[in-house]
């Protein structure tokens, strides 16, 4: 996934707010655990989330999950947040986070999070 950093999104030091980088890094998280559920899932947890420098308004942030771990109902998921600068073409790694999401049926309770067939290889 994609963004840009507009103006609204950042502090009075022009830099992305923490709270909207934890958003995209949750959007993210959610739309790699659906893909390799095919379910409907929800946040649980985030175990970690460190940041390393500051995302300035203007630059692209990119953001890289990888389904790490999947237990009966939970899926666990780790988010790279990068920036890059648009004019120089430099990326570097901004953040990193691991989530828990976890399938759901209807009712919102905890379901099976990959049934049998259900896989990324088919």
């Amino acid at each position: 996934m994609v963004e840009m950093v507009f103006p609204e999104q950042t502090s009075h030091y022009g830099s992305l707010y923490g709270g909207n980088a934890l958003a995209a890094m949750g959007k993210a998280a959610f739309v790699a655990a659906t893909r390799h559920s095919r379910k409907s899932v929800v946040l649980a947890g985030s175990r970690r989330t460190d940041f390393r420098s500051q995302i300035q308004k203007g630059e692209l942030i990119e953001l890289a999950p990888r389904v790490t771990a999947t237990g009966r109902s939970s899926i666990t998921v780790e988010v790279g947040l990068w920036a890059e600068n648009l004019r120089s073409g430099l990326r570097r790694l901004c953040g990193h986070g691991e989530f828990t999401m976890v399938a759901v049926d209807e009712q919102h309770r905890p379901m099976a999070a990959l049934s049998i067939g259900n896989s990324l290889d088919g």
